[in-house]
């Protein structure tokens, strides 16, 4: 079983913080690991591991507009099952 149940993963358009300042954010704010953050002012990606999904996706859609947004249940995939 992994430490944490959901990859989350977004794209965010229109956002004002830099990589570094979004990175902190996002682990002060939420328990979690793997966090990925790259981008610039105009597209960012995120990718986290958490068990609270919802919330990280809810936060980052209060910094920009949200698309492609993939959240996997790794539990079911490390049992060999769709994820």
């Amino acid at each position: 079983m992994e430490q944490y149940q959901f990859d989350t993963q977004a794209l965010i358009e229109g956002i004002s913080l830099s990589e570094s300042e979004l990175r902190k954010e996002i682990t002060e704010k939420f328990v979690g690991n793997s966090l990925i953050v790259g981008g610039d002012s105009e597209l960012m990606k995120v990718h986290y591991h958490t068990d609270y999904p919802g919330k990280v996706i809810d936060y980052l859609a209060s910094l920009g507009d949200i698309f492609d947004i993939v959240i996997e249940n790794m539990d079911r995939q490390s049992r060999g099952e769709k994820g």
